[in-house]
């Protein structure tokens, strides 16, 4: 007798939580034949196969203020998916991150019987700690990302599963600097930066200036320096170039590239990066880094009022302690951040100490997360869970 297709439906927010879903996604259909799955993805979960029912950029801002001014579209999404989600129940829902928008829709989707799966845990243990009631409501079963997250679910009594972390699986534990050198044609003995101002336009917008700026402060003490600057998107490049161009910068040594994050990251001595998952992927290669970050005022305010930790990168947060700076608003100057670039160049005993540590973090990470997270789904599809712990 032919067993009826499961359907799951899956809802992811942004970029990396596009990246999350599609190796789980790649995962299932190997365990579920012809699984089918429908929702909001991006373009790797799309190439999987997905039916997409709205674009994953309706739902990529971040902060407060950004979020006020799209707030009644992203309500209006949101309402549309539970009404088709409550027609076409599907056998189990996920979703990738994105709490302020999954939560909302888990709940009500979890009140009219289907499981919800929320995969990566709202960063309850930094802020908002309130928030572990309405995930109790919302969520049947979480998918954590991190060993310290699990045993606060366990102790609200949220089913919980700790599955590592997708990058731990895909980055070498030993990137080769040289060869990715050779590749790019890039001096094998010369110092070099990776720049990466962040994957969403207004990121790049705050920080562009910043970054050309910081680049011309380290050109003084080390004038054969070199700057790779991966961009996302078409978007982020033409605006990086825009303000590159206002800037008077043109013939600053930087090699603008289209994606190819992690090559110019393992490429480098040192990175400058935005704060988000981007930090934990310099983390996973090993490289010496300053974190930065700009936002508007307000949005910056209500979120340093809210935070648990004095951490917003997760490296600092994955130690408990400052292991690498972090330069943030006012403090995010051309001089700051030069001098702490120039800081790691210049002190290879440090280096040396926190490629240790990342070496350790990187084990600790690296749990075969798409099998266990999985398999973990799979008894909410009524099929047999082969282990996944």
């Amino acid at each position: 007798m032919t067993q009826p297709v499961k359907v799951i439906g899956i809802v992811a927010g942004e970029a990396s939580g596009d990246l999350l879903a599609s190796h789980l996604m790649e995962e299932l259909k190997r365990v579920v034949p012809g699984v089918r799955f429908v929702g909001i993805g991006g373009p790797r979960m799309q190439a999987i196969g997905m039916q997409v029912l709205f674009p994953l950029e309706k739902l990529a801002v971040r902060g407060y203020v950004e979020v006020l001014r799209h707030l009644f579209e992203i309500m209006g999404i949101r309402r549309k998916l539970q009404a088709y989600f409550s027609d076409h129940p599907p056998d189990v829902f996920i979703g990738v991150d994105a709490p302020d928008f999954n939560l909302g829709l888990e709940s009500k989707l979890k009140e009219r019987g289907i499981p919800t799966v929320h995969y990566v845990s709202p960063s309850i243990w930094a802020w908002r700690g309130e928030r572990i009631h309405k995930i109790r409501k919302a969520v049947t079963h979480m998918l954590a990302l991190f060993p310290f997250e699990a045993p606060l679910y366990e102790q609200a009594g949220i089913p919980v599963t700790y599955v590592g972390h997708p990058l731990a699986e895909i980055l070498p534990e030993r990137p080769d600097r040289d060869a990715i050198r050779k590749e790019m044609r890039l001096p094998v003995k010369g110092k070099i930066f990776a720049f990466l101002p962040g994957s969403r336009q207004s990121e790049v917008s705050q920080l562009a200036a910043t970054y050309i700026d910081t680049a011309r402060l380290i050109l003084k003490t080390l004038p054969e320096a070199i700057f790779l600057v991966p961009l996302a998107t078409s978007e982020t490049h033409h605006i990086f170039m825009e303000i590159l161009r206002h800037c008077g910068g043109q013939d600053l040594p930087f090699r603008i590239l289209f994606g190819h994050a992690h090559e110019a990251i393992t490429a480098s001595d040192v990175v400058l990066v935005a704060s988000g998952t981007a930090t934990l992927e310099v983390a996973l290669l090993k490289r010496p880094m300053v974190i930065t970050y700009k936002m508007p005022a307000l949005s910056y305010w209500f979120l340093k009022t809210k935070a648990y930790q004095p951490y917003f990168g997760l490296p600092n947060i994955l130690s408990g302690k400052f292991i690498v700076p972090e330069l943030l608003q006012n403090e995010a100057t051309p001089e700051n951040l030069a001098q702490a670039l120039l800081n790691w160049v210049f002190n290879r005993q440090a280096v040396a100490e926190l490629e240790a540590i990342l070496n350790n973090m990187h084990t600790l990470l690296r749990q075969g997360n798409a099998h266990k997270a999985a398999h973990a789904i799979l008894p909410y599809l009524g099929l047999q869970n082969e282990g996944s712990r």
